[in-house]
């Protein structure tokens, strides 16, 4: 009993004075409220972006409390990259993450670390996205970047403007449930998005709203939002029963990661995934797999449809790797260094899983100053870590892809880009989105021009994920027309300033 109680730290949500011996350091804002906590100017639909304005009032680390959670952040180059150190951290599964169990369990993202399940879906499916494995999902992320510029076609022939999150997140739901699992959702020959997307962006919202809303309340404040989030659970969980059954009842599938969750053992254990593990890494893989390739397509969309330069070079870059090849090659992808540059940009921007928190593996002390207990943890706000200036510069909230040139990308220090996350459990499917992501920003430059609305200001949506909210673009196809489906785009209008959410300045 002792080395369990040694080895398993307690569940549930731990407030920062249980960890941090000396918490009285680390700054907070001031005004505090008796009872509620750091409430003053709180927007509880946008809990991450008032974060990161404290955070630059602050400094690299401080903490906020609201009803009873006090939460400690960081965001500076020096303590993050201290918090990367696998030998002295662990990822520690926590708020938002927490509240999505019930919809995933112990799938990849969101198991405790003690729980078998992670390691053992993790050596089973890591094949999943070998080289070979990738080449083999090439051809039908084409296929389905070709039901999108299908659309987009009509679109632009009708002189209408296309909504980009919406989308993006069809291309990636498809991309995800075909190559993955076999499915086709139909999501482009629908009016509106399928109900899996609804019952998914009602779940992460529901899981979101909890973290803002005090515990003693949840049952009455969200009793209506409960019943919902129960059916969207229960909806999510009929829809991956029914791909699974299918595929065990039906033909074989190709290989892909839902065979390999099905028909693969542990390679040294020969154990195997339950049927239930199955179906949360199912969601897992449905959810994460494509939300957050989503919003990375659509920040860097609104981006290069904002600096026409940009967008020219990228462009330029397409026609000379490509050619007037219909359909580019899978290597032929990662010859696209500069548009992997204008990705890799957007996403250090705004990053669509904006942090991630890391627990103490034994009593430290973080930065030489703030002892951490066992267990203490804090959340790593990524949006600042990439705007830390000691690494970025002072213009690091301007949008420029040549910070990611190999000689500036060498000379900055480890642990300062984190996107996907940090250490073993950072995102499995890092290399399936960065390619899926790079070859659809290929295709589309290769296709339209992008011209802006000059009115929109960038406006982000938190639900967990982050992504540009009510983002339109006007396409032109470029000319001469190219091969059908893979081909052209150009450069856009600039419009007038547009503003950051985080600090007010350009975007």
């Amino acid at each position: 009993m002792a080395g369990t109680t040694r080895n398993t730290l307690p569940k549930g949500f731990r407030s920062a004075e249980l960890g941090w011996p000396e918490l009285h350091r680390i700054p907070r804002p001031p005004h505090r409220v008796p009872l509620v906590g750091d409430v003053i100017g709180v927007n509880l639909r946008t809990p991450l972006q008032d974060s990161l304005r404290v955070g630059r009032q602050l400094g690299p680390i401080f903490r906020r409390k609201g009803f009873g959670k006090e939460i400690v952040f960081v965001w500076g180059a020096k303590l993050s990259g201290e918090m990367a150190d696998e030998s002295r951290f662990a990822k520690h599964v926590g708020l938002g993450v927490a509240n999505l169990r019930p919809v995933a369990g112990d799938g990849l993202f969101t198991a405790y670390n003690h729980e078998p399940n992670w390691q053992l879906a993790h050596d089973v499916l890591a094949p999943g996205f070998s080289r070979d494995a990738m080449e083999s999902y090439h051809a039908m992320m084409l296929e389905v970047t070709g039901r999108l510029t299908d659309r987009w076609d009509g679109d632009q022939a009708a002189g209408r403007a296309v909504d980009v999150p919406g989308d993006m997140t069809k291309l990636t739901l498809e991309t995800i449930a075909r190559t993955g699992f076999g499915h086709d959702f139909g999501s482009f020959e629908r009016p509106r998005p399928h109900p899996f997307v609804t019952a998914m962006v009602g779940a992460l919202m529901y899981a979101q709203r909890l973290n803002v809303v005090p515990v003693p309340l949840a049952p009455v404040l969200m009793r209506s939002a409960t019943r919902r989030n129960d059916a969207d659970v229960a909806y999510l969980n009929r829809t991956v029963d029914d791909v699974v059954e299918a595929r065990i009842n039906g033909p074989a599938g190709e290989g892909d990661l839902l065979d390999r969750m099905l028909d693969t053992a542990h390679p040294e254990t020969g154990e195997r995934l339950t049927p239930e593990n199955i179906r949360r890494q199912v969601i897992t893989f449905l959810i994460a797999g494509h939300e957050t390739t989503s919003g990375a397509l659509s920040f860097a969309l609104h981006y290069l449809a904002r600096h026409p330069d940009i967008a020219a070079r990228a462009r330029a870059e397409v026609d000379r790797v490509w050619g007037d090849t219909p359909r580019p090659a899978y290597e032929q992808v990662a010859r696209l260094r500069y548009v992997r540059r204008v990705l890799d940009e957007s996403l250090r921007l705004w990053p669509t899983a904006p942090a991630y928190a890391r627990e103490a593996k034994e009593d430290t002390v973080l930065g030489g100053v703030h002892p951490m207990r066992r267990g203490a943890w804090a959340l790593v706000l990524i949006p600042l870590l990439h705007r830390d200036p000691e690494v970025w510069g002072a213009d690091a909230e301007g949008f420029d892809p040549d910070r990611f040139e190999p000689s500036a990308v060498r000379a900055r220090p480890a642990h300062t880009f984190k996107p996907f996350g940090t250490g073993t459990r950072a995102c499995i499917g890092r290399q399936f989105a960065l390619h899926e992501a790079t070859l659809v920003l290929g295709l589309l430059l290769r296709r339209y021009e992008l011209r802006p609305d000059p009115a929109y200001r960038l406006r982000v949506a938190e639900r967990l994920t982050l992504m540009p909210e009510g983002l339109t673009l006007h396409l032109d196809r470029r000319s001469p027309a190219a091969p059908a489906r893979p081909e052209i785009p150009a450069v856009s209008e600039p419009s007038s300033a547009s503003r950051c959410p985080v600090t007010g300045a350009g975007d």
